[in-house]
């Protein structure tokens, strides 16, 4: 797809961000990779709690910034608001009535004692998006329970489908959790920015990260509501598709996918088998789904006697999808990762270099950048003062 580098998408739309850590701040970056000018609001004493994760990078002076914070509070502008100091607190206001959206990902109830909650800023922005990001949502029996990535991906049964099948439930590498939150609230704020202008109403936006999980895990709730039992775990085997899963080649594990009956012709091809075809257990892909775990034991024993780069050439040539089990290292580093022009090269504060995924979606007539970088924690409080009220502070 062919960019030209015009104006961003979210030019000239205002956000501030009260957030730390992941779902809000992700959120924010998201508004921010697309052109939002997203004001970043950080306590003095310390700021975003992600400013102290590793890996911290250090410069030869001495001045470290972390990589985990740069890769989500790129584009963005850094200011410090004690919340317990009255003139600071009316400042921080005062941008709230200029703002387009707010984002906040405190526990319900938190902001209200600060008069930053929805109800006491729409009276001073009644067409302010204001997106609330928390583990439960703003009401219910858990509203005010405290929550992070795991504690969520557990009690939503996202871990109760995760791992092998005799083994212990565990959570998914990345945090889903947080990120999949975050992608809704950006999505939700787009469209109540459509709204708004229409309606000329705010909106408030509820987005939990215990609703979000269920939101993606449609397969798992429908079997469950159509069958009455609750999803296993299989491992990377799947529920109603067979080959679908990782196998091991002499040096390296793969998956392949397999998930109709012209490209379950094809293995049999490629593994010299064409018996497992017409074999009674195997003829409908329903019947390779109950019968997968006979299936994966004939599939591993010939697999075991090739290499990962034999096996991919294979079905490569025959069209069945797969691909190697990589490390980030891996993918990192391959070609077609690099064709695509992903990674972004990010300068922190220090002055070292580093890289990070940049925005990962094409748009026509709109090239990513990183316009702003990491922002040193309060240094953007005159600027952005000076930008949003024009007035010097």
């Amino acid at each position: 797809m062919q960019n030209i580098n015009i104006e961003p998408p979210l030019l000239g739309l205002k956000v501030i961000e009260i957030g730390q850590i992941a779902a809000g701040p992700f959120a924010g970056m998201l508004l921010a990779d697309l052109g939002a000018d997203v004001v970043k609001i950080e306590r003095p004493d310390g700021g975003d709690g992600m400013r102290s994760w590793p890996p911290l990078i250090k410069s030869e002076e001495g001045e470290s910034y972390s990589g985990n914070f740069a890769s989500l509070n790129r584009n963005k502008r850094s200011i410090t608001i004690d919340f317990n100091d009255s003139v600071q607190l009316e400042k921080l206001k005062e941008l709230c009535v200029e703002a387009d959206v707010l984002i906040e990902n405190y526990r319900p109830g938190v902001l209200k004692k600060y008069r930053l909650d929805y109800e006491n800023i729409i009276t001073i922005n009644p067409k302010l998006v204001y997106c609330s990001i928390s583990g439960y949502g703003q009401t219910g029996p858990y509203a005010k329970k405290g929550a992070f990535d795991v504690t969520v991906q557990a009690i939503s049964g996202l871990m109760s489908v995760t791992g092998e099948e005799t083994g212990p439930p565990v959570k998914c590498g990345v945090p889903v959790g947080d990120f999949v939150t975050a992608l809704y609230g950006a999505y939700s704020i787009m469209a109540a920015l459509s709204k708004v202008s229409r309606t000329n109403q705010g909106v408030h936006i509820d987005c939990s990260m215990l609703g979000s999980l269920l939101g993606i895990s449609a397969l798992q709730t429908s079997e469950y509501h159509g069958t009455g039992e609750s999803p296993k775990r299989l491992g990377s085997a799947h529920p109603r598709n067979a080959p679908y899963q990782g196998y091991n080649a002499i040096d390296k594990p793969f998956v392949i996918a397999a998930g109709n009956d012209k490209l379950w012709s094809a293995v049999c091809e490629i593994v010299e088998m064409p018996e497992l075809e017409m074999d009674e257990r195997f003829t409908s892909q329903i019947l390779r789904a109950k019968n997968q775990k006979e299936l994966t034991t004939i599939l591993q024993r010939v697999f075991s006697t090739g290499t990962l780069a034999e096996w991919l050439e294979k079905f490569d040539r025959k069209g069945v999808p797969c691909a190697p089990i990589n490390s980030f290292e891996d993918v990192l580093n391959d070609p077609h990762v690099q064709e695509m022009e992903l990674i972004e090269e990010i300068q922190l504060p220090n002055g070292l270099l580093t890289k990070d995924i940049g925005f990962p979606i094409q748009m026509s007539n709109f090239a990513f950048k990183i316009s702003k970088n990491p922002p040193k924690l309060g240094e953007h409080n005159h600027e952005v003062f000076n930008d949003w009220l024009t007035s010097k502070v």
